[in-house]
């Protein structure tokens, strides 16, 4: 009875670890250009990012204000593991896929080329969040190309 217990116990406390090492990024964010990198004209609109998680989903309404006009998009993540279709930046449909690393959040983007007959674009992003919760860090690495953006907690 009391090898039961202790297996019990020990399965139990590795449940709460592997729980507690997932970030929580809900809340409001704001891009930070300064602290970001390789983000182009980007650093010059205003974005902000509302996320509201779960223990399964993560969503995320984004703000964009770039010369005076306003554009608004949400973004579904499923945190299982299963595949997620979104429209992307340039129109189509994307496809993410996100699994947890740690307290990283790892999303595989795929879509369609913007070129006719070009294979289909990857990119691979990684979410995390700085010690204090303060900072949230997107890294989006597609080919030898890797954007950081940076965001301050509002």
């Amino acid at each position: 009875m009391k090898i039961q217990l202790t297996i019990a116990t020990i399965c139990m406390l590795a449940v709460v670890a592997f729980a507690a090492q997932r970030a929580d990024f809900s809340g409001g964010w704001q891009l930070n250009p300064e602290k970001s990198k390789n983000i182009g004209m980007m650093a010059r609109m205003q974005m902000t990012q509302s996320i509201e998680q779960s223990d399964t989903t993560l969503d995320i309404t984004t703000r964009v204000n770039y010369e005076g006009r306003d554009d608004d998009s949400k973004t579904h993540f499923d945190l299982t593991g299963k595949p997620v279709t979104n429209e992307s930046p340039m129109g189509g449909p994307s496809e993410n896929i996100s699994k947890w690393d740690g307290a990283k959040l790892i999303t595989t983007w795929t879509s369609q080329s913007a070129v006719a007959g070009a294979p289909k674009v990857v990119r691979t992003e990684t979410r995390s969040l700085s010690p204090d919760g303060k900072t949230m860090t997107i890294e989006s690495v597609r080919g030898p190309n890797t954007v950081v953006m940076v965001f301050d907690r509002k």
